[in-house]
């Protein structure tokens, strides 16, 4: 999907391709809802305002994830993206009282300095890729930024809301919200760029159908592990198809950010089992 948005890239409007990432994406997922059986009633929602404002966050990572694309390597904004659950981490504490151990803060402190690693190229001294570049890197981290915050919207809307409801309710938030953004400047794309497009959305619904069902399957520390091949695919993409090659020292940044998430998830399954242990030893013996 980042592929062909990146493709698309230098002809469609951001707000355009915002549109038809999140516009396409709602016939599978309506489908999948029907399958399941879940059409219309697990599109019951007791907090509008929360999906609004998941849409609101999500729809701008998706954005400025987009107009990075543009200016980096499909592999560099990848490697960005990585930093989210990072973020999340951190605003967990803030936004929903989430305590965070000295190990976990560690993992978020030395993930941040894969990234820094990662933007030095583009901002950093003796750089050789100019200004463009430098505005998508710190565009793209404001993206990671914002995707954190939908992240933690997400995780209070599940207390009340089904998984239906939260995935149908952003793409149908940050529809309307990209059409806002036609006014400025969309263009009426040739049949291959429309089927492109639609594509675009296609492969956005089809993933986020898998991811939700995936947790259905296995718990969160087996899943998330594998959000990292990404890197692969988008090493492999870029280099055959773009002909992009990353700076070395960004492949040293991703590594790092890499090792601090699967670090941040390998230590949650930790305090995960230790709860359940405490719990399980303080239910009375019969």
């Amino acid at each position: 999907m980042a592929a062909l948005v990146k493709y698309l890239s230098a002809d469609i409007p951001t707000g355009e391709l915002v549109f038809a990432r999140s516009f396409f994406a709602l016939p599978p997922l309506l489908i999948w809802m029907a399958v399941r059986r879940e059409f219309p009633t697990g599109l019951k929602t007791h907090r509008f305002r929360g999906h609004v404002l998941r849409g609101a966050f999500g729809g701008t990572a998706m954005a400025c994830y987009f107009i990075g694309l543009t200016y980096l390597p499909l592999p560099d904004m990848t490697a960005i993206q990585f930093v989210t659950p990072l973020v999340t981490l951190a605003l967990a504490t803030v936004i929903l009282g989430e305590v965070v151990g000295v190990y976990r803060w560690s993992a978020v402190g030395v993930g941040f300095i894969g990234i820094i690693l990662i933007l030095s190229p583009y901002i950093g001294a003796g750089t050789t890729s100019g200004n463009d570049a430098a505005i998508g890197g710190l565009i793209g981290l404001t993206g990671a930024a914002m995707a954190a915050l939908a992240m933690v919207q997400v995780r209070q809307l599940t207390g009340t809301e089904t998984t239906s409801a939260i995935v149908f309710y952003f793409s149908v938030t940050c529809s309307l919200l990209s059409l806002l953004t036609s006014p400025f400047g969309w263009v009426v794309p040739s049949w291959t760029t429309f089927a492109i497009l639609v594509a675009i959305g296609t492969l956005g619904g089809v993933g986020q159908i898998l991811l939700t069902q995936s947790y259905r399957y296995a718990p969160v520390s087996v899943v998330a592990p594998f959000d990292y091949t990404a890197m692969i695919w988008s090493l492999l993409i870029g280099f055959f198809v773009f002909g992009e090659v990353p700076y070395t020292i960004v492949l040293a940044g991703a590594a790092i950010v890499i090792g601090a998430g699967l670090f941040v998830i390998w230590r949650e399954r930790q305090l995960g089992i230790q709860r359940e242990r405490q719990r399980k030893a303080a239910q009375p013996t019969v």
